[in-house]
């Protein structure tokens, strides 16, 4: 049984036992005292165009011992959602909001348009903003990505207001911009200035190690926020070299027998239903066997999986840093992916990101160093996001669906795994249960738009939680709306209607045989575009 602990939840304290949670008014359980007990920590750890299947704990073969270990001894979300592209998800985990109401329904380019701003609106809070209202202290390490920047302009000022310190951190390192060399990233920054990286500068270590540094840094008597929003595994592949030796060989199996082994596992763990058949190869992508250059598409995917265990590492240090402060036990620790893996293909120059001497996707050029730019291709995010279909900025659960870890001992039994259908505007509504605190009508004389999410405190607790009656996601024309066990998604103009509790693999369209659902679902969603400001 786990041991008692008081939670302040709205308007009583409440007694965490064993068997259940108990309203207390008048007296406590145990002998610790209400106005003692503290509340969590609150960490989230957010890796950047990470497959469904990669980390060890999904199925992966990459080695993540640390992010398993957060697995095994918490709690793993099989049915987790993101926003399916890179800053439109980041919009929606801060606000608890839909990324169009947030004002980041695209990308971060200037715009008239409500729900395409390209920078946080001021009809939104971020929970950094809430909390730090409720007594936590807020810290951030990694990419923002929900501001306008401008590659050209080495030190932007457009739209400061929508910058970290400005939207409810007390401290922040990291960049402004979505992507860049991790060895000498744009737009890097401390606080409000902007700073060049140091000599040997790899940055998925700089963001853990400032990650812990905040740890090291926090007072112990108010709880602390921290964010820790990484670029990996995200394009160009960078890694350093003795992690990339780590992988040499590992990837000459070819990403077809990759996709059959992972899904094995998958099933083995139960993280996938073995009824759900794996979706068939990209037909974009060639079998293995018929692969031209197989050393080089191996060792592109050795420097991804590079990217991931260095991620890893850092995660180790984290808990490492927890466990020196006594703070491992009540600190919840979220870890998910932003959206499903990428199949983007980098093609010659990016120059937006700086000038690369071996630039470009070409069999010719082997990725991993400071002056290569590259992406590792299809047939790898294929592999990513076994055994489903799609992928970033898509709408099928390639592109969505997240592998999403909450750990925190004090409450969550070890070793859970979860149906529970939620989503990133879910966070928002969580982190303020566990904090006492409430969401404000307005900030700054701004009204804000009423949340989204809902809490997942009973779901952490072993108890029924009520899900979204619907879910709901579009981007750049991609869309989607599930409810309950129903989804329908539209990539090409057209809608498709899967059951996903029989089919998640989405190969069976059903909306000719469920023409009546298909157009209600259809104009479900059409009223929540008109009303999240997607049009």
């Amino acid at each position: 049984m786990k041991k008692s602990r008081f939670y302040l939840k709205n308007y009583g304290w409440y007694c965490q036992t064993g068997i259940g949670l108990t309203a207390v008014f008048l007296s406590g359980c145990g002998s610790e005292p209400a106005e003692d007990a503290p509340r969590p920590n609150i960490i989230v750890i957010m890796a950047d165009d990470m497959g469904y299947s990669d980390i060890g704990s999904f199925g992966g073969e990459i080695p993540t011992p640390n992010i398993d270990r957060l697995a095994e001894n918490g709690m793993r979300f099989t049915q987790f959602y993101n926003g399916g592209r890179c800053c439109p998800t980041r919009a929606s985990l801060l606000t608890g909001l839909y990324a169009h109401q947030a004002g980041v329904g695209a990308m971060v380019s200037p715009s008239e348009r409500p729900g395409y701003r390209g920078r946080l609106n001021e009809s939104c809070a971020t929970f950094a903003e809430v909390l730090s209202r409720e007594g936590y202290q807020t810290f951030m390490s990694g990419k923002w990505h929900v501001t306008h920047y401008d590659y050209n302009d080495p030190e932007p000022t457009l739209h400061r207001e929508s910058w970290p310190l400005q939207r409810g951190f007390d401290k922040f390192f990291g960049t402004l911009a979505g992507a860049g060399s991790f060895f000498t990233p744009v737009s890097l920054m401390r606080d409000n200035d902007f700073i060049e990286p140091r000599e040997d500068f790899y940055y998925t270590d700089a963001i853990s190690h400032q990650a812990v540094r905040f740890i090291e840094g926090a007072e112990r008597e108010s709880p602390f926020l921290l964010y820790i929003s990484h670029v990996a595994p995200h394009w160009p592949l960078h890694a350093r070299p003795e992690h990339i030796e780590k992988f040499r060989d590992i990837y000459d199996i070819g990403w077809d027998r990759l996709r059959e082994e992972r899904y094995e596992r998958m099933i083995e763990m139960g993280i996938v239903d073995e009824n759900w058949p794996l979706s068939p190869r990209d037909p974009n992508v060639p079998a293995w066997e018929d692969t031209e250059h197989k050393d080089w598409e191996a060792h592109r995917m050795a420097v991804y999986a590079a990217q991931v265990y260095s991620m890893d590492l850092g995660v180790g240090r984290v808990i490492r840093a927890l466990e020196r402060h006594g703070l491992l036990d009540n600190t919840l620790v979220i870890f998910l992916s932003d959206n499903g893996a990428s199949n983007e293909v980098i093609q010659g120059q990016d120059t937006r990101h700086g000038y690369f001497e071996y630039g470009g996707t070409t069999p010719d050029i082997y990725p991993g160093g400071p002056d290569t730019y590259a992406s590792y291709g299809q047939g790898w995010a294929n592999a990513g996001n076994t055994p489903y279909r799609r992928y970033k900025r898509w709408m099928h659960e390639g592109g969505i669906a997240t592998p999403m870890i909450a750990h925190w001992p004090e409450v969550i039994e070890h070793g859970q795994i979860s149906g529970h259908v939620g989503h990133i505007i879910d966070f928002m509504p969580t982190f303020i249960d566990l904090a006492g605190g409430t969401y404000p009508e307005n900030l700054d004389g701004n009204m804000l738009a009423p949340l989204e999410g809902i809490s997942l405190f009973p779901v952490f607790r072993g108890e029924p939680q009520k899900e979204h009656d619907a879910l709901f996601w579009e981007h750049l024309g991609y869309r989607a709306v599930r409810e309950g066990k129903w989804k329908l998604v539209s990539d090409e103009g057209n809608w498709k209607l899967y059951d996903l509790e029989n089919d998640r693999t989405e190969l069976n369209n059903l909306a000719d045989q469920f023409p009546e659902r298909a157009g209600e679902m259809s104009r479900m969603w059409e009223e929540w575009a008109i009303r999240a400001n997607v049009k």
